[in-house]
């Protein structure tokens, strides 16, 4: 390739503005910093120099210049990435420069136009009744437009029909879940694309509009270019908004988020009704360091937020809550109290801790010594957890206020709380209860991973994938025949897989030991990688004795030397790894 020409485009983009579009930057001496978005970067790593225009991760290592980032970011080739960079610019390339045409190409086509289709079905005549419908949830044909809303006809295979008299094979519609058979899988609900990061559509989610009993929703399938937890609702739309306001509200589905658009507050994402995953909170952190949690206002949503703001903060970011009354959820709080009342909710968003400290002091009766004694020490707990000293300050002396306490006495015992959290040698998000014998904590991994292993089946997806070799041979073998049950059954439970190895004595006492520890069932992928981490860090640290017993036996110098430089490696490898 011309390497004037690339040069060219390149020195026509300052990279520091050019990765501050897909990821928050702060300045910092002569540098600029952010969270990596290639690893699961808890503090900002990503170093962008203006001077040198480059970026480097002083912890996953990825470096390079403005087309290298993209090329990753983007998941697209180096002649893909030149081609984007050189349109931003204005600058015209070589025919041989264009595009390469992407592999999944005509999966994207076939939902764009099927998206079409839709579109055309709720403009036309047939669309009457649907329009309406959308006209008293408060939806204008502006807002219809922007998220391209469409219609399934009441016709059983009109898009089936349609697309194979295009040429696409019926079996590619069925795997790319348009077609079940031979007939559509839409058919009289209004349906709303859904698009991947990217901003190319990927899935649709159908709506009934008629009162007719059946599911409200009726999403995509899972497909090799949709997947749930991978994707964001309205990402792509509200990317710029975003980084304009320099936070992201996160809400659960795409009425909520298209509600909100309406009365113009567009950095507004949606999971779309799943699970927070790592995946989404990558997508997060390429947005905005700081996410607002607005979530549905019953008990339900209330759960969503707690448990989703730990995630987030794991992952750190801040965090702020956006609590809704009446358990109503945005969609239906904006059309009953009106946008002011929401930007005012906005601009009034609590920081997470401050929602947890809210929701324990619910229904506590202060006249009780006992309640108000319990009150304080969880509030102590979740004062202990907040990184910033200054804002551990100001809660501290908000709940000597609240609760006529001295203040030297919470202060001290929020000092002993802390000072236990420092002598931790291992942090486990989640802790047994009963434990029969005390482990050490190699021991605790192993049996805490495959205790979730038992009760979730991601996680035994997770645990394969990452070929982790338990060094312990009874939970080794354990955890072989839980992927194996899983693997030939498809799916995990307790009681089955008890019934599966009960003539197996050993396997089964080292079972019933592992299950007995009775944890939470709410673990998120962090905690997983972290045991992953911890047991492969076991395993250098046993290969490193080994080695060193071995050297001690050895009487050639050749081969001692062999034998320092592989124990030499292991140490700096797992110290890279730190």
């Amino acid at each position: 390739m011309d390497q004037n020409l690339l040069r060219k485009i390149r020195e026509n983009v300052d990279i520091v503005e050019f990765i501050g579009k897909y990821i928050p930057l702060q300045k910092k001496g002569k540098n600029y910093f952010g969270l990596c978005p290639f690893h699961n970067d808890n503090n900002p790593s990503l170093s962008v120099s203006r001077e040198k225009q480059i970026y480097k991760c002083f912890v996953c290592g990825e470096a390079g210049n403005v087309f290298n980032f993209l090329m990753k970011f983007e998941n697209i080739s180096f002649k893909e990435a030149v081609q984007t960079i050189a349109n931003e610019v204005g600058i015209i390339v070589p025919t041989e420069f264009k595009k390469e045409e992407n592999k999944n190409k005509i999966y994207y086509d076939i939902y764009d136009i099927a998206n079409k289709f839709f579109q055309n079905n709720l403009l036309a005549k047939e669309g009457a009744k649907a329009r309406e419908y959308l006209m008293n949830r408060k939806l204008d044909m502006e807002t219809i437009k922007e998220f391209q809303i469409g219609l399934a006809l009441n016709e059983r295979a009109a898009l089936t029909k349609m697309l194979v008299k295009k040429g696409y094979d019926l079996k590619l519609l069925n795997d790319l879940g348009l077609v079940s058979d031979d007939h559509d899988i839409y058919i009289k609900r209004i349906i709303f694309p859904l698009t991947n990061p990217k901003g190319e559509i990927n899935g649709f989610s159908g709506r009934i509009y008629n009162g007719e009993h059946t599911n409200k929703y009726l999403n995509s399938k899972e497909t090799f270019i949709f997947k749930k937890g991978e994707n964001l609702f309205n990402y792509n739309r509200a990317r710029e908004e975003v980084r304009k306001n320099k936070f992201v509200i996160l809400m659960e589905g795409f009425m909520a988020v298209i509600r909100a658009y309406t009365i113009g507050v567009k950095n507004c994402v949606a999971t779309m009704g799943t699970a927070l995953t790592v995946e989404q909170i990558t997508l997060l952190k390429r947005l905005a360091t700081t996410v607002y949690l607005c979530l549905d206002g019953d008990d339900a949503g209330i759960n969503a937020t707690l448990n989703n703001g730990k995630l987030l903060l794991e992952h750190n970011l801040e965090v702020k809550v956006i609590p809704l009354k009446e358990g109503l959820d945005p969609d239906d709080y904006i059309l009953k109290y009106g946008s002011e009342s929401f930007y005012s909710l906005i601009s009034s968003a609590i920081s997470y801790n401050d929602f947890k400290i809210r929701l324990l002091k619910k229904g506590v009766n202060f006249k009780s010594s006992t309640e108000l004694s319990n009150y304080v020490n969880l509030v102590l707990k979740e004062i202990s957890n907040v990184s910033d000293e200054i804002k551990r300050e100001i809660m501290l002396k908000n709940l000597a206020n609240e609760t006529n306490v001295w203040y030297n006495t919470l202060e001290k015992k929020l000092n002993e709380l802390l000072a236990n959290q420092k002598d931790e040698d291992f942090k486990v998000f989640v802790t047994s209860k009963n434990v029969s014998k005390r482990k050490n904590k190699y021991e605790k991994t192993m049996q805490e991973l495959i205790y979730y292993m038992l009760i979730k089946k991601e996680v035994i997806t997770i645990v394969e994938n990452s070929k982790v070799y338990f060094p312990i041979d009874s939970y080794r073998i354990l955890a072989r025949e839980i992927s194996y049950f899983y693997e030939q059954y498809g799916y995990i439970n307790i009681a089955d897989f008890k019934t599966y190895i009960e003539d197996n004595k050993d396997l089964n006492d080292v079972f019933l030991e592992i299950i007995s520890l009775d944890l939470d069932s709410n673990v998120s992928d962090i905690t997983i990688l972290e045991y992953l981490k911890v047991i492969k860090d076991y395993n250098v640290s046993l290969e490193i004795k080994r080695l060193e017993k071995l050297i001690m036996n050895e009487i050639d110098p050749l081969e001692q030397a062999k034998i320092s430089n592989q124990i030499m490696k292991l140490k700096m490898g797992s110290e890279n790894n730190d």
